[in-house]
């Protein structure tokens, strides 16, 4: 698919909550894989790279600017490398919104990154997934190792396959 935008047909509602925020900051698009979809995500920073690789993980369910950002949530992980602690950390965002919660954001910040101890703790602010409110996208059933990269030689990128 190699896109940033994916066409979710938005109603007029959906494109009036759109249309209340500012446009959000996507630094991501996705790249085709068989029968999967591979997530590639960067920042100016580690961090904003791991925020914008859950926010492609989330924009691949949903359009993301039609989430409002009415709840937070915290998140979580560790691993014992940084792959590791990238696949738990997705994993856990993913659980906020396979549980119980229905949990989606609009924005997720990493707080901070513990490198030597493979921590994480982040933050996001939105809403509780709701279809007639949300466009439904394609369900994320699951994370995978396969292929996953953590780059910082220019810029911080990382690469995830994940099961659809």
């Amino acid at each position: 698919m190699a896109a940033d935008e994916r066409d979710y047909n938005l109603t007029e509602e959906q494109k009036a909550i759109k249309a209340k925020y500012p446009p959000l900051n996507k630094k991501y698009e996705y790249l085709d894989h068989t029968a999967d979809v591979q997530l590639h995500a960067w920042g100016d920073t580690l961090e904003e790279a791991f925020e914008q690789c859950v926010m492609a993980m989330f924009g691949y369910m949903t359009d993301t600017g039609t989430v409002e950002p009415v709840d937070t949530v915290e998140v979580e992980a560790e691993g014992h490398d940084m792959l590791s602690l990238l696949f738990h950390f997705l994993d856990e965002w993913l659980y906020k919104f396979s549980a119980n919660e229905f949990f989606i954001p609009r924005e997720v910040k990493v707080l901070y990154i513990d490198r030597m101890q493979f921590k994480i703790r982040s933050i996001g602010w939105g809403e509780e997934f709701s279809l007639p409110k949300h466009p439904q996208g394609t369900e994320v059933k699951a994370i995978t190792y396969s292929a996953m990269q953590i780059c910082e030689d220019e810029k911080p990128e990382v690469f995830v396959i994940i099961d659809i």
